[in-house]
């Protein structure tokens, strides 16, 4: 059982490559909460994009944490595209947006706290994946 540290609420938006393996996304995060100093604890929930939906690696963290994975079309997230650290044209070629990890991050905090959020991790990447960190309002 992971216990309870003071902080703030975070959710996590993530993006992959097709047939990432969970336990890549986990090593991602389990390294950018250990690099922060934050704990899993803190963690509400779990944001992707929609053409990710089925994605087993994603949804086998979501179980594995125990978290909702809410996936966000790339209409809902196209707004937050003037906030984000980093605009990939590639992403935006293949999914209609310029970074799945920040834009879901955001827009997951937001649609469950009113006011905007902030990332507190901007996109960290590994070769098959990108994580970022958003603190709910």
């Amino acid at each position: 059982m992971t216990a309870w540290r003071a902080g703030p609420t975070l959710v996590v938006g993530l993006g992959c490559q097709k047939g990432c393996p969970a336990s890549v996304l986990r090593a991602l995060l389990d390294q950018v909460l250990q690099a922060h100093q934050l704990d899993k604890g803190q963690l509400r929930a779990l944001a992707s994009i929609d053409l990710k939906r089925s994605e087993p690696g994603l949804l086998q963290l979501a179980e594995q944490l125990a978290l909702p994975l809410t996936c966000f079309s790339s209409r809902q997230l196209a707004p937050y595209a003037s906030r984000l650290s980093h605009r990939s044209q590639i992403a935006f070629e293949h999914t209609g947006c310029y970074g799945v990890a920040e834009s879901a991050a955001l827009a997951m905090a937001e649609y469950l706290q009113t006011g905007p959020a902030q990332l507190l991790v901007p996109r960290q990447k590994s070769a098959q994946a990108t994580l970022a960190l958003a603190v709910c309002p």
